[in-house]
């Protein structure tokens, strides 16, 4: 997952984002069936989002304050950002995180998706993205109904344009609303690649239930109780 600072800043020829080398997978096209399971086209799972939003905005609250000073702390302000992502049928919207990386971290790169070691990311911001815990934020967009607690995690438009060409089957994922946590997030690496998070994307906008949604968020609580993103 990608996590410029300043992506709402409008593209430049020195911004055109880097291009990731993908192997063409012929088993994708496959997976990609169409069809849409009830559970996430239902208003059970709506009402799931808003309870369950609220409910953790009080819980994690003080948690949030803390990470905030945190990182004003340790590397200035702004403590969150925001950034254009790509949702339901692919429509834009604006995702809240709290900051990661440096600041004007993209300046001179413009996007390139994060990597293991990368250094546009900070000491604290490595915790942050090991525990989710910069996901916190988007708990507002799930309110506002931009994303859902569980589904395929949102993506950068430069990106989406570039694995739409790159990977069959892509633009299935956005039949479903984003979610804070995703299937592939809690089963594959923080650096996974498009096609191995795409495999669990498609895969849960299949066959989704209330049971599917409370154990990945049941595992994505391990994941920030442990600090242990891969």
């Amino acid at each position: 997952m990608s996590d410029g600072q300043h992506a709402l800043a409008p593209d430049r020829a020195r911004e055109r984002p880097q291009e990731v080398q993908l192997p063409a997978l012929a088993a994708l096209p496959g997976l990609d069936s169409g069809k849409v399971s009830g559970w996430c086209l239902g208003g059970g799972k709506r009402l799931l989002d808003i309870a369950g939003a609220l409910f953790l905005m009080l819980l994690t609250l003080p948690l949030a304050v803390l990470v905030s000073v945190a990182i004003a702390l340790t590397s200035g302000y702004p403590v969150t950002y925001r950034q254009l992502r790509l949702g339901l049928n692919r429509r834009p919207f604006v995702v809240l995180k709290f900051r990661t990386m440096y600041r004007d971290a993209e300046r001179f790169t413009g996007p390139v998706l994060a990597g293991p070691n990368d250094p546009r990311i900070t000491p604290l911001g490595r915790l942050l993205r090991r525990s989710r815990i910069d996901e916190i934020p988007q708990l507002l967009n799930v309110l506002r109904g931009d994303m859902s607690l569980v589904g395929p995690r949102p993506e950068r438009p430069v990106f989406v344009k570039q694995f739409m060409r790159q990977i069959p089957g892509y633009a299935g994922r956005f039949s479903v609303l984003p979610g804070l946590a995703g299937p592939a997030q809690v089963a594959e690496s923080y650096y996974a690649t498009a096609e191995q998070k795409l495999v669990h994307d498609l895969c849960y906008r299949d066959s989704a239930t209330f049971w599917t949604d409370a154990r990945v968020l049941c595992q994505t609580v391990v994941v920030v109780l442990r600090a242990n993103g891969r």
